[in-house]
């Protein structure tokens, strides 16, 4: 499935999300999400943005990393179902991608920012907090990439005049 879709998907699921422990399975599901769209892009996408793509893989990683931990700790449970991006086999608009998982983490991070004050369960309190981080960092990923496509495509238009 196309990462447009699937991002979709996860902005329509983390706005049905009642329950604190299912937008903390949405964050998860988001930065899973972040992962393999930031893999795709490292091994498929253009040569110079290859490096800040595998650093978003990686920071995507470390977020979904966060609620493994809070799962081993007994604080909530990572999904028992495979995450949406076991279905990604494409990013057909790298910029629509990329403005679309920056939405949806701008979302994820505003949805854990209601839980966390609004709960006296400080476990789920620190795993808020700590996947708002990882959203974060997420974030600043696609940010950065977005900014170094914008330059090679500042290049590319100077090039050509």
């Amino acid at each position: 499935m196309d990462a447009v879709r699937l991002i979709a998907a996860g902005r329509h699921a983390l706005a049905q999300s009642g329950a604190a422990w299912d937008i903390v399975g949405e964050a998860w599901q988001a930065q899973a999400l972040a992962q393999g769209i930031g893999s795709w892009l490292a091994v498929t996408g253009p040569p110079e943005l290859r490096s800040e793509a595998r650093g978003l893989g990686e920071a995507g990683g470390r977020g979904c990393g966060v609620l493994d931990r809070a799962a081993l700790r007994g604080e909530g449970s990572a999904p028992e179902y495979p995450p949406r991006a076991a279905q990604l086999d494409g990013v057909a608009d790298v910029r629509q991608v990329l403005l679309g998982l920056q939405a949806l983490l701008g979302e994820v991070g505003i949805a854990l920012v209601g839980v966390a004050c609004g709960t006296d369960d400080e476990a789920l309190y620190w795993q808020c907090i700590e996947s708002i981080d990882a959203a974060d960092e997420s974030s600043d990923r696609v940010r950065a990439i977005l900014r170094r496509m914008a330059v090679r495509e500042r290049g590319s238009a100077s090039g050509v005049a």
